[in-house]
């Protein structure tokens, strides 16, 4: 359980940045913050994934609440204005906690009043309740209005006539359908009293929105509002599914025991691994029949290298094999000329192949999983063959000029074109280009190949022994020749013929972590120690270092700023995972190291308190305090602190 009390709550700057996340296992999520103003465009009660894991549309923004004691109206909702907040209910918070969904805690007149929040697992559905824990003899009432947006999630809504905002009543359940090509949504309630409004609430203002350079003013529309009479429980489902066939309480319990199921199958045994493989699983989504894994909220959809470098954290070390096995397997449905798809589009079903290091880090995905599960049979009845065909590909050249060059490394890029995991561009602008050889892709490459050779002895393929071995043999020597910077006792960033690009950034670390490795362990321990030197944060390894002339110490601003200053010294948090793995593969018996790593991720347990409640961030800015930025719940982040928390 994360809590906060009456102090963090009641301070709006506090409470306003501090953000909670359900989701659904579809794609859809709810997220807001603890004040109850909603502070960007991504917030809603429910975003449906209407294509899972993709077609997200926020249907509903929010509920207008209003406590009625003895004929007295107390506002318990909070809106942010461009000059203004009205109402102010977040006055009234006298707790918040994650235990294990989001529960505020009010007091009014010494009435407390509980509001819970949750999705229910594999539908487009949200769960709100409110009781009082102390009634006394007052006659307590609450009155609800919904807030609908029903505008791609991407998107904000604007008053609008071509909007159907008529509803319909049956029994229990009110039904509005105002955009013929989206689903209706139904308001499933226990509401002694539906009140016909028909309003349209203006100029709500997302200041992050505003910070972040992009347009922030949204129109809701307020069809109707629901009265309840709080002696009971008041409970309303909201869903794109006319029949639930469970009422809230059940559905509550039914999450519950779920979620407490998680734990005990990754064995989570303290608090703070508990709340990690929680975080994990809200990445794991539907897709078709399969599954995938969303790169981060609460802007991302699922990625290919986003996936499988969190594949690892977010199921292997949750104890999820099959899940692992699952996204494995739907992944190798898209395989094309020897890479696998980076993007899957929002808008049409055409995937996108534009990364370097995404099919890379698939090896590394399927060696993970091999070595979990010993289950060599999936590997050579369904995988194999594709594995061989993906290295032929890079031997004979891909999209993207993906090539082996005469010397065994391999060369990617082309001008205009941002393939590694710097991925930033601004227009045509490319901030990170790295054309030649990047230092991660040659470590993903060897690591690549030593894997083949492995499957290759166990599969009994001599052909493949050989060929794997080779190639192995020759990146490895190639690699240390050229890559070694004696000056600074590092490795080079990218070489590209003569060119070779001293900048000093966390990439060079994979060359020491990866399961296997082409550096001695003499320059093992020389890269360690540059990396913490230059590049090591409470919360991450920085992307450039500090010292470096284009260093960008914040991450703000417009998308320009941002997009430039998004691998130029901010901080990232799935490298702390890669910097641990090599303090351990180097000094497996240096208590001190051990000492020092609990140390690492004590911060990263505080951080679950910070930003993204029970969730960490993707990036923070390069100078201290660190302020995370960004998406607030990142899967690679979650997703290498697991992994190195499971591996100790």
């Amino acid at each position: 359980m994360i809590s906060f009390n009456a102090d963090a709550c009641t301070d709006f700057e506090e409470s306003s940045n501090l953000e909670w996340l359900e989701t659904n296992g579809l794609g859809g999520f709810a997220c807001s913050t603890i004040s109850g103003a909603n502070t960007r465009r991504y917030h809603g009660l429910l975003t449906a994934a209407t294509r899972p894991p993709l077609g997200r549309v926020t249907m509903l923004s929010k509920f207008e609440e209003t406590l009625k004691i003895d004929g007295q109206h107390i506002d318990l909702s909070t809106n942010q204005y461009e000059n203004a907040i009205h109402p102010k209910g977040y006055k009234y918070l006298k707790s918040f906690r994650l235990d294990p969904f989001p529960i505020w805690t009010y007091e009014v007149n010494k009435t407390e009043i509980i509001r819970k929040i949750f999705m229910v697992h594999g539908s487009n559905t949200t769960v709100c309740q409110w009781s009082v824990l102390n009634p006394g003899t007052s006659k307590i009432s609450l009155e609800i209005k919904p807030l609908l947006a029903f505008v791609d999630y991407h998107s904000l809504q604007q008053e609008s006539e071509s909007l159907k905002l008529d509803y319909e009543i049956e029994k229990n359940q009110v039904i509005i359908n105002p955009i013929n090509n989206l689903p209706a949504l139904f308001f499933t309630h226990n509401a002694e009293e539906i009140i016909k409004t028909g309003y349209w609430y203006k100029d709500f203002a997302y200041l992050i929105e505003k910070q972040r350079g992009f347009d922030f003013s949204e129109d809701l529309f307020q069809p109707f509002a629901m009265e309840f009479d709080l002696s009971n429980e008041a409970n309303v489902i909201v869903s794109t599914e006319k029949n639930i066939a469970e009422g809230a309480e059940a559905l509550k319990q039914s999450e519950l025991t779920r979620r407490n199921t998680l734990i005990e199958i990754a064995k989570a045994d303290d608090d703070f691994a508990k709340q990690l493989t929680l975080a994990a699983d809200q990445f794991i989504v539907s897709r078709g029949d399969g599954e995938t894994i969303i790169a981060g909220y609460p802007w991302f959809s699922d990625w290919g290298r986003d996936t499988m470098i969190a594949l690892n954290g977010l199921t292997l070390a949750t104890n999820r094999e099959g899940i692992a096995k699952n996204i494995i397997q739907e992944f190798s449905k898209y395989i094309s000329k020897g890479m696998i798809p980076n993007r899957f589009p929002d808008e049409g079903e055409t995937p996108e192949y534009n990364t370097v290091d995404a099919t890379l880090w698939y090896f590394e995905a399927i060696r993970a999983y091999v070595e979990k599960t010993k289950d060599y049979d999936f590997v050579k009845e369904e995988l194999y063959e594709k594995l061989v065909e993906i290295i032929f590909w890079h031997q004979k050249g891909t999209r993207f000029n993906i090539r082996v060059d005469d010397d065994g490394l391999l060369f990617a890029g082309q001008d205009g074109l941002q393939l590694t995991w710097m991925d930033a561009k601004y227009g045509s602008e490319v901030f990170t280009p790295r054309i030649g050889k990047p230092v991660e892709i040659q470590a993903l490459w060897y690591n690549a190949l030593e894997i083949m050779k492995h499957l290759a002895k166990h599969f009994r393929d001599k052909d493949g022994i050989q060929i794997y071995s080779e190639m192995a043999a020759k990146a490895k020597k190639s690699f240390n020749k050229q890559f070694w910077n004696k000056k600074t006792e590092c490795l080079y960033d990218v070489v590209n013929g003569d060119f070779k690009d001293d900048s000093i950034r966390p990439n060079q670390i994979f060359a020491v972590s990866l399961k296997h490795s082409m550096v001695s362990m003499f320059r093992a321990k020389k890269i360690i120690q540059k990396v913490e030197g230059d590049l090591l944060t409470p919360l991450g390894l920085r992307s450039l270092s500090a010292n470096d002339y284009n260093y960008r110490p914040i991450y703000s601003g417009s998308p320009y700023e941002r997009d430039s200053a998004y691998h130029q010294g901010t901080v990232w948090a799935w490298l702390m995972g890669a910097f641990i793995t090599s303090l351990r593969k180097v000094y497996p018996n240096g208590r001190k190291s051990k000492k020092y790593v609990n140390e690492i991720l004590e911060n990263f347990d505080l951080q679950m308190s910070a930003g993204g409640v029970g969730q960490i961030s993707e990036i923070f800015d390069g100078n201290s305090p660190h302020t995370p930025r960004g998406c607030f719940a990142h899967a690679w982040s979650i997703a290498e602190i697991l992994r190195v928390i499971k591996n100790s």
